[in-house]
């Protein structure tokens, strides 16, 4: 069920607000409650892990996988995310993460299932990530101060996107507040407004951002950046695709309008037009 009417903003206040009164069924709210906290909780956990251990350029963590292995437990580190994260998005994948919960309640808490796995894939990667101990680059001074801010920027358009995309999806509360109130998840619309008008990927855009302008650069930060962004770049095509195919012409027009990635520079548009005539 989708939902093309209600803010983002009243779509979450309702949906949080909905928990005060919940229907009876002490075993559906169990569940439900108990989802709840386990993906909201590693949710906050690998978000904070991430911010952390990017901040310091992939120096502080827990992998202590000795040299040449430390390679390879790195590399599978880095690709199982990227790999998993889209496999986890088609239907072979959906059911998979069906495996993950009571039957009864699968289809109500897929998204939760989704991200309890994705969060616990990020934990993985940045607290067993081996580091190289090499730093090519620490900003120092006031260098450091404006390398924070962009860091920081980069987070907060990383927040607005999601919000603006629907924070209950991207958060996994979606299916256990449902749950919890006993009816079927309503999925946002197709995002067109904030920064959707601007590029049609702006959640990828701001996470390869936040690859980006890190105050300290390794080896490891930089193959990090590098997959990552080329995972980035890509994957949206196959979510553009599912796009299509649900919204059909109306998605066709968005796409038409809004670019992929870059945003248009300010007459763009008017050499666009010109150049067609």
């Amino acid at each position: 069920m989708l939902d093309n009417k209600t803010s983002p903003f009243h779509r979450l206040l309702s949906l949080t607000f909905g928990l005060r009164k919940m229907p009876p069924g002490p075993i559906r709210i169990l569940v439900a409650l108990s989802y709840g906290l386990v993906c909201q909780t590693l949710f906050a956990l690998a978000v904070s892990v991430m911010i952390i251990a990017m901040f310091f350029g992939m120096t502080e963590s827990f992998g202590a996988v000795s040299k040449p292995w430390s390679y390879a437990a790195n590399l599978f580190l880095l690709l199982q995310f990227p790999f998993m994260h889209s496999i986890l998005l088609s239907k072979r994948g959906s059911r998979f993460l069906n495996f993950l919960v009571p039957s009864e309640y699968a289809g109500t808490l897929n998204t939760t299932s989704y991200a309890i796995f994705a969060s616990i894939q990020l934990l993985a990667l940045f607290t067993l990530w081996t580091s190289s101990g090499v730093v090519w680059w620490r900003a120092e001074g006031y260098l450091f101060y404006i390398m924070c801010l962009l860091y920081a920027s980069s987070w907060a358009l990383l927040i607005k996107a999601s919000y603006e995309a629907g924070a209950e999806v991207q958060s996994g509360a979606l299916g256990w507040m449902s749950l919890a109130q006993d009816k079927k998840p309503v999925f946002p619309d197709m995002p067109t407004r904030g920064l959707f008008s601007i590029i049609r990927q702006p959640i990828y855009v701001s996470f390869a951002l936040t690859l980006w302008t890190v105050p300290v650069w390794t080896p490891d930060q930089l193959a990090l950046a590098i997959v990552f962004t080329g995972y980035c770049l890509l994957a949206p095509k196959f979510k553009e695709a599912r796009f299509e195919k649900r919204y059909g012409a109306r998605f066709r027009a968005y796409r038409a309008r809004v670019p992929y990635a870059l945003p248009r520079l300010k007459g763009s548009r008017y050499l666009d037009n010109n150049s067609s005539k």
